[in-house]
């Protein structure tokens, strides 16, 4: 079995993001980019279900610019067997998006597809759903367990009301929350071997999509927030919150 996995180029979790002064997007240059952190989760579980036997390859592929190829090379020295780059200077939503994997999925028959639950910058958690839909296939999101039993799988995900188990049969669609598992540290002879595995760059062009584009027109950051006080005692306390309306 092979296993797709997809990954996106963000603005690292650490840095603190700034909006551009024309409010059009946000600075990326000179800002330390990594992969987004659910996906890099959904590629060690990948890793992990190799590792076991469970399956033969992992592919993973990612939508961008050419500087995409930096966080490519990481997945490849995390230990996937070949990378797929669509070349893009143009942010795409996640309709795009699934459509090129769904394009992929036809070509590589995976048995499994491991996404991040959402990407940490637009927050939208659709790239997964959205495939399943076009693949026809079953869906488990915000997985925080996973077990392959033969042609089929079991998942835990977490929901509003706890944690819900889905039994559903391969090929699929899995999306991971942050407790699945914890990735593994890339060493330096890893990264060495990761320059010698294949990377293949497509240009967008070569999938004929034509969907609706959407276009951003501002973005605002959000409210100051106002500073705190401190009280001395719980009386004070109360009377503040009376004050406020909060009690």
């Amino acid at each position: 079995m092979k296993i797709l996995v997809a990954v996106k180029r963000v603005i690292d979790y650490s840095v603190r993001v700034r909006l551009k002064p024309d409010r059009t997007g946000v600075v990326t240059e000179g800002v330390k980019m990594s992969i987004n952190p659910f996906d890099e989760i959904a590629l060690e579980e990948a890793l992990r279900i190799r590792e076991r036997g469970e399956a033969t390859e992992v592919v993973v592929v990612s939508v961008g610019s050419a500087e995409v190829q930096t966080q490519l090379r990481s997945a490849l020295a995390m230990g996937a067997d070949r990378a797929i780059h669509v070349e893009t200077g143009e942010a795409l939503e996640p309709l795009w998006v699934a459509h090129i994997l769904h394009a992929l999925v036809g070509e590589i028959g995976p048995g499994l597809v491991i996404l991040g639950k959402q990407a940490i910058d637009d927050d939208l958690g659709q790239t997964g759903p959205m495939l399943a839909a076009l693949w026809g296939r079953p869906q488990a999101t915000f997985v925080s367990k996973l077990t392959l039993e033969g042609s089929s799988a079991r998942a835990v995900r977490e929901v509003d009301h706890g944690l819900e188990t889905l039994d559903f049969d391969l090929p699929a669609v899995v999306t991971t929350d942050l407790r699945l598992n914890t990735p593994r540290f890339i060493k330096m002879p890893d990264i060495m071997k990761a320059r010698q595995k294949p990377l293949e760059t497509r240009p967008l062009d070569a999938f004929g999509l034509d969907l609706p584009r959407l276009a951003i027109e501002r973005l605002e950051p959000p409210p100051e927030r106002a500073a705190g006080i401190r009280v001395e005692t719980v009386a004070e306390l109360v009377t503040r919150l009376h004050e406020r309306g909060a009690v």
